[in-house]
């Protein structure tokens, strides 16, 4: 599955919205807020150019390309409950996010590269797939070789952990997912009904 690899500070200042939170992106964003590209007459955003930005931050918060997230979105309409939320939470699980979220990463493009080197293993078994769905009572932990374990400590204590439903000792270097989460654990805000009727089409 590939991945986007171009100028992460212009989508920030596209989306108007911290979506790479790699530093010299973040200070793009602070420093120019208005869109990349040359100074036009500001138009008034349409309903369907307002859902593309929507659809836009899932996709590039959570490193999709889109033909995944449409394959989540299929998903997510097959599930019971509001497919809206069904889609954000699958996006949630994925391993590369849970590991940004419990701090064992400092961004989500970082937490992919370690997940597609083979750096962590769920369960006691080393993955390779970022897309991996955890569950409940999933163990995720740093592969048990000195110089990984070296890193990844020194990148956990520079990163914060903001993540109720997972639980990270910075010890040992493990999370652990106590619980599945709900949309009040997302962390993107995003108008997600927009997003569904734009798929929707």
């Amino acid at each position: 599955m590939g991945r986007y690899v171009g100028p992460k500070a212009r989508i920030n200042r596209r989306l108007g919205f911290q979506v790479f939170e790699s530093a010299g992106a973040v200070r793009a964003l602070e420093r120019k807020e208005y869109p990349p590209g040359m100074v036009q007459r500001r138009r008034k955003a349409t309903i369907y150019g307002l859902a593309l930005i929507e659809k836009q931050k899932i996709k590039y918060y959570y490193g999709l390309r889109e033909k995944h997230l449409r394959r989540y979105f299929d998903k997510a309409r097959r599930m019971k409950g509001n497919t809206g939320n069904n889609l954000l939470v699958l996006c949630e699980r994925r391993l590369d996010n849970v590991i940004r979220r419990a701090g064992l990463a400092v961004t989500r493009p970082q937490a992919r590269q370690g997940c597609v080197h083979g750096h962590f293993q769920l369960n006691g078994r080393t993955v390779t797939k970022p897309s991996i769905q955890v569950r409940a009572g999933d163990v995720i932990t740093v592969k048990n070789r000195p110089n990984l374990k070296k890193m990844y400590q020194e990148v956990s204590s520079a990163s914060q952990g903001d993540c109720s439903w997972v639980s990270f000792d910075s010890d040992e270097l493990k999370a652990i997912v106590t619980s599945l989460p709900t949309m009040d654990d997302v962390s993107l805000p995003v108008d997600v009904g927009q997003v569904v009727a734009f798929l929707s089409r």
